[in-house]
């Protein structure tokens, strides 16, 4: 999802301070001593499910954009406290943050600049890198899974614009231009090598909602192989997901009545069937807003039926990674029934409503008007009883 507001993360002013040359000591080793009690291991597909610390299930998670930008371990804790008390199984972070000028960026947290001058990382302990260590290890204590996300199509927290603003190019030039995919390439390997022998990463993911508005959806596919195939390469152990919104086509057999409708013309220069099928891609993610795409709320069980149709027909696990209605709005009655035609009558292997929502310790605010917020009657039926329903859900695949 586009994350509109702007950040407001309401903690003790923290300087800009250059970045030093080496880094601490990766999580890994905070977080050893949790993951042996628990008997933590990395999570591997499973057919059209997934292993997740021995067990083959299904599971529900939720959206915490902010877990790694928060400056706070108390906000931290918390939150992830909470998650767990709900029963979620992962969540999804933002794993970058990108800033082309730091004296100047409109948010505190950063891991990485890049400028004219060159590609650095941001070892700060108090708004680089050791924010998403703290998160990652915050989760470990619980048993949560992160899928960590590794850039945005959007401009907030740093996404594709901070690459064009130093490599040139229009945003639809990042997939193909050489000198920007080096530094993405970059970023993914001190990313991945950081984290790669951690048991809480559940999956990484090349971007959030990655679009080429126009483009031939062979650019996006050639460029999601290319780079789920360099993931492999630095960790050939954990999962590789795209992180698109699962845009249909028009020439598939299994979309009758829409076929001329904006999620199946291809606009946006994705192609979900032939995304999932590439052999370094491990697993498909569908994302749902049906009001900001002009459909009506009922349209989303199709549009969950139609994806959970090309997982069974490629043999791979698909998440239900974003779904959401806003604040104001019937959310129960709305994405009720979407949860029920994911257990009923598919078998899509978890979803993710967007976003988890908490009153944070230190009055930081980075949630927008989707988040559902702990301890209140929506999440109660939307988080916590659907997260019951879906851990109890027999462990087979064959809707």
């Amino acid at each position: 999802m586009q994350f509109f507001s702007k950040l407001a993360l309401l903690a003790a002013a923290i300087s800009h301070i250059a970045l030093v040359v080496s880094a601490p000591t990766p999580v890994e080793l905070v977080e050893r001593a949790n993951l042996k009690l628990r008997g933590a291991s990395i999570t591997t597909g499973n057919g059209r499910l997934f292993t997740i610390d021995g067990k083959t299930q299904y599971f529900a998670g939720t959206n915490t954009w902010w877990l790694g930008h928060l400056f706070s371990n108390a906000d931290v804790d918390a939150a992830v406290s909470q998650i767990a008390a709900t029963g979620y199984k992962v969540v999804r972070v933002w794993g970058f943050g990108t800033t082309n000028d730091p004296a100047g960026t409109p948010y505190d947290v950063y891991y990485q600049i890049l400028n004219s001058t060159g590609q650095y990382f941001n070892y700060n302990p108090n708004n680089g890198i050791a924010r998403l260590d703290y998160a990652i290890s915050a989760a470990a204590k619980y048993g949560i899974k992160i899928i960590l996300v590794l850039n945005n199509n959007y401009n907030d927290l740093g996404g594709i614009n901070t690459y064009s603003n130093v490599y040139g190019g229009t945003h639809n030039d990042f997939y193909t231009n050489t000198a920007a995919q080096a530094a993405y390439k970059n970023y993914i390997k001190f990313i991945v090598n950081r984290y790669k022998a951690s048991t809480t990463i559940f999956s990484w993911e090349l971007m959030n909602e990655p679009r080429c508005s126009g483009c031939a959806s062979s650019i996006i596919t050639k460029w999601a192989s290319d780079t789920s195939a360099y993931i492999k390469s630095l960790d050939a152990r954990h999962l590789v997901s795209l992180g698109d919104e699962g845009w249909l086509t028009s020439t598939s057999s299994y979309l009758p009545n829409y076929e001329q409708s904006y999620a199946y013309t291809g606009y946006e220069g994705v192609d979900f069937e032939k995304n999932l099928a590439i052999p370094t891609i491990d697993y498909g993610t569908v994302h749902l807003y049906a009001n900001q795409w002009g459909y009506n709320y009922t349209w989303g069980n199709t549009w969950i039926a139609q994806h959970n149709a090309v997982g069974k027909k490629l043999c791979k696990p698909v998440v239900l990674e974003e779904y959401a209605v806003p604040d104001g709005e019937d959310r129960v009655g709305i994405m009720g029934p979407w949860q029920d035609t994911v257990v009923r009558k598919t078998s899509i292997a978890g979803d993710m409503m967007w976003q988890f929502g908490t009153q944070f310790p230190s009055g930081a605010q980075p949630l927008d008007n989707y988040a559902v917020y702990y301890n209140t009657s929506d999440l109660q039926t939307l988080g916590n009883a659907h997260a019951k329903v879906m851990a109890a859900k027999a462990a087979v695949a064959t809707l």
